[in-house]
């Protein structure tokens, strides 16, 4: 089935790119963050969601201003299918939470292999049970390539262990799967409704901020203030850039591409992770890093290519003959709104 949505494909797998260079940044972010503000990882998410939520409203009142007519009210969306908004909301306090959890208790070695090595198997598993979406052997030894190069590109790099590695893989893999559902449900809310990915993502960060709150007060929400400038300006940029420029884009971009696609194209995260090393930290790339690099853009630029090349094929597959369109009467087609 073709997607509803008027994204190219090549646009949306762009989208997606775009979306997980600026999470990359949103790892060192918070990193000083912690040592900055002296927080936990829950109070860091709910502060990086409440921030992203505040952005996210001012820009959906400047599209009702501007677009009264099309841009979708949030009440209008919401009662659309609310089960959708409320998984969502719960999937992405879970996964980004998760994921700080098993930093904190595995290392950032351990806790990136396992969240981002095994999300691609679980959404490849889901796509074929509840989107139908078939992986042939080019997407197969994609998804494999991209895999095997970000546990090269990990393992490769120095990291410490944590103090409880079982529960921080226990965290890792919690996070793991509250990706790989709201990638589901974020591809399938594209087929449905391409157009409304923008409020979808207000909503869902709505529903978050509320889960995360009780949590956040119990850990201890308020930053240490000694130096509240520059703790302000970490917490502004890690909801602006990494939260709510980045979901935009990227819920933008499952309506065009298959929820495998943008689960392999959003292992950029951990390559923009490794630029800013380099770059800012003065780390050395060893050649296990430099192979797993390649691996892993070779695994985005084969699927960009292989995604596009597949949507022509489906047009052309699907464009009814002249002789057939003459002679043979046209069988009613059914449309989704």
């Amino acid at each position: 089935m073709q997607s509803s949505s008027a994204l190219p494909v090549r646009q949306g797998v762009l989208y997606v790119a775009l979306a997980a260079t600026a999470w990359g940044t949103g790892g060192a972010v918070a990193a000083e963050l912690y040592d900055v503000g002296e927080i936990g990882p829950i109070s860091v998410s709910f502060w990086r969601f409440l921030t992203g939520l505040g952005l996210l409203l001012a820009a959906h009142l400047v599209r009702r201003s501007r677009r009264p007519k099309t841009a979708l009210s949030l009440r209008a969306t919401f009662a659309a299918n609310p089960q959708r908004a409320l998984i969502t909301g719960f999937g992405l306090a879970v996964y980004q939470t998760a994921y700080f959890a098993s930093v904190q208790q595995a290392g950032l070695t351990v806790a990136t292999v396992v969240t981002l090595g095994s999300g691609p198997v679980l959404i490849t598993v889901g796509a074929r049970l509840t989107l139908d979406e078939r992986t042939g052997v080019a997407g197969t030894a994609a998804v494999a390539s991209g895999v095997s190069g970000l546990v090269l590109l990990m393992g490769g790099a120095d990291g410490s262990t944590g103090p409880a590695p079982l529960l921080g893989i226990g965290y890792a893999l919690l996070s793991a799967a509250g990706y790989a559902g709201v990638t589901l449900l974020g591809r399938f809310s594209g087929r449905e409704n391409g157009g409304s990915a923008f409020e979808s993502t207000v909503i869902g960060f709505a529903v978050g901020t509320v889960c995360l709150l009780p949590m956040a007060l119990l850990e201890g929400p308020l930053p240490d203030m000694e130096r509240p400038a520059w703790a302000l300006a970490l917490i502004l940029y890690l909801g602006a850039a990494p939260t709510a420029l980045a979901y935009t884009l990227f819920f933008a971009g499952l309506g065009a591409v298959r929820a495998t696609t943008a689960s392999v194209v959003a292992l950029v995260e951990p390559l923009t992770a490794a630029v800013i090393g380099i770059l800012v930290f003065d780390e050395r790339l060893n050649a296990i890093v430099l192979t797993g690099t390649v691996l892993l853009l070779l695994a985005v630029l084969f699927l960009a290519a292989d995604e596009g090349g597949g949507q022509v094929a489906f047009r052309r597959a699907s464009a009814p003959r002249a002789d057939q369109d003459q002679h043979q009467p046209r069988p009613a087609m059914l449309t989704k709104d």
